[in-house]
């Protein structure tokens, strides 16, 4: 029962919020505490909440004061070349602009925090995407796959995890899987390119000042009481797919008469940014203590007057709210999950249905298992619950321990999009797309990108 009932409260999340029947928050919240209910644990729902509160606490606070640290760094104009670099290298072409996106996506990833990736990765490429009108959910879909690949790194995550609870070497795990994910990432940059020429075929070019000078022109908007009125807008009219307000917006991160640009701080910021990425990989300090530290910092040297300090935090405030309550209502959904048993189960359910006959081929059944498994349950709860029940299952049958770990790595590229990472929030939060709509467009791409890297790891007798 308690399998049928996770499997049905999951499909029911994923389908009220894709049908935009519900926001993700209100579904993250609402859902799991009706299954609660329902499994006749409705009494323990606070102690599941503030469990799962406790555990993705660190997380809210990384996230919170990463976004005011970027967004102050956007602020300030440190991004703007970059911007400026990648434009004029893409030469306004929308299938270059697209594969600048998984470039970027994938070089940034090498910190091995998603979050950090889709904040700069979003704060380079949404002013391109949005002046030439190109489609949001691209950008998200893009990044969302490419980091997914890339956070194989054994500074990533998943294969440390899959080492600890395998008790093997992360260097035998990941580096034999090299030519794989190389697979999978040659694949990135080909749908990147397959999506890039369609949005230039729906766009056409633009020439690099027409897309760098903003554009006002008329158009109709529906008044309060209905009649339609005229109104200025930066660009051409309509939205493309993946947008969410209703008029373009000028190229902010270009707009070189902004009153918050610090010039003369550029390589005060350029630096305290290598080095906040820095400690963030040698693992200094805990990730959320060192973008406190860094968000004070660049508030304090940047804006030393109290009123422009408030400002900017004023500014970055609702991508604040937006997260960090997406986070804590994530934690109801995955508190219920794990409380309540129903992850168990039906991790418990899906690898006794694989048939006996299977035992010799099981590094195929856990790549497989990894897509479905990893999207839907924790990271954790895959690797150190369901990875070694599958690995003693392979075990039995000859197959080595180290091959059921790489398999167990192909279904991250699908992962990354799942409602239950906190960093998709960052993504589609700064990239103003429904989550909705970047689950319809992005999980059709990101299973197949695993399915590719599961393909080449086969045939290149790596699992």
């Amino acid at each position: 029962m308690l399998t049928i009932l996770g499997f049905a409260m999951i499909a029911t999340f994923l389908v009220l919020i894709m049908m935009k029947k519900m926001s993700p928050i209100a579904a993250l919240v609402l859902i799991p505490a009706l299954f609660c209910v329902l499994v006749g644990q409705g009494a323990q729902l606070g102690d599941y909440v503030l469990e799962g509160v406790g555990n993705l606490a660190p997380t809210a606070a990384m996230l919170m004061f990463a976004i005011v640290y970027f967004g102050v760094m956007i602020d300030v104009g440190l991004f703007d070349p970059i911007v400026r670099g990648i434009l004029r290298f893409c030469k306004a072409d929308p299938m270059r602009v697209v594969v600048g996106t998984a470039v970027l996506a994938a070089i940034v990833s090498l910190d091995g925090d998603g979050s950090t990736t889709f904040m700069i990765t979003v704060s380079a490429m949404y002013p391109l995407y949005k002046r030439l009108k190109m489609s949001l959910v691209v950008m998200t879909g893009v990044a969302a796959t490419a980091n997914g690949v890339m956070n194989t790194l054994p500074w990533g995550g998943p294969t440390a995890r899959a080492a600890t609870a395998l008790k093997l070497d992360a260097g035998d795990i990941f580096v034999p899987m090299i030519p794989a994910l190389g697979a999978g990432l040659l694949f990135v940059l080909l749908l990147a390119y397959v999506l890039g020429r369609r949005e230039r075929t729906r766009l056409g070019h633009l020439t690099l000042d027409e897309a760098l000078e903003p554009r006002t022109e008329t158009v109709l908007v529906k008044a309060g009481g209905g009649e339609d009125r005229p109104t200025a807008a930066a660009g051409p009219a309509g939205d493309s797919p993946g947008d969410a307000d209703g008029a373009d917006e000028t190229l902010q991160g270009l707009d070189p008469d902004r009153p918050t640009l610090r010039p003369r701080l550029y390589w005060f910021n350029a630096v305290l940014t290598v080095a906040l990425l820095t400690a963030m990989i040698m693992e200094l300090l805990p990730i959320p203590v060192l973008f406190l530290i860094g968000a004070a910092l660049a508030l304090t040297v940047n804006f030393p007057h109290m009123p422009d300090q408030k400002a900017r935090v004023a500014a970055h405030a609702d991508n604040v709210l937006n997260v960090a309550g997406m986070v804590f209502a994530a934690a109801v959904f995955t508190g219920v999950l794990t409380g309540t048993g129903m992850v168990k189960h039906m991790a418990d359910w899906l690898v006794g249905a694989v048939p006996e006959a299977m035992g010799p081929h099981m590094a195929l059944v856990t790549g497989l298992l990894s897509l479905p498994l990893t999207y839907f349950m924790s990271n954790d709860g895959f690797y150190f619950g369901v990875l070694p029940v599958l690995a003693e299952a392979g075990a039995a049958h000859g197959v080595s321990p180290l091959e059921i770990a790489r398999a167990s790595l192909v279904g991250q590229a699908l992962h990354m999009s799942s409602p239950l990472v906190p960093a998709v929030y960052v993504l589609v939060g700064m990239a103003k797309v429904e989550f909705g709509d970047h689950t319809r467009f992005t999980v059709k791409w990101a299973a197949l990108t695993s399915l590719v890297v599961l393909g080449a790891g086969i045939l290149l007798g790596i699992i």
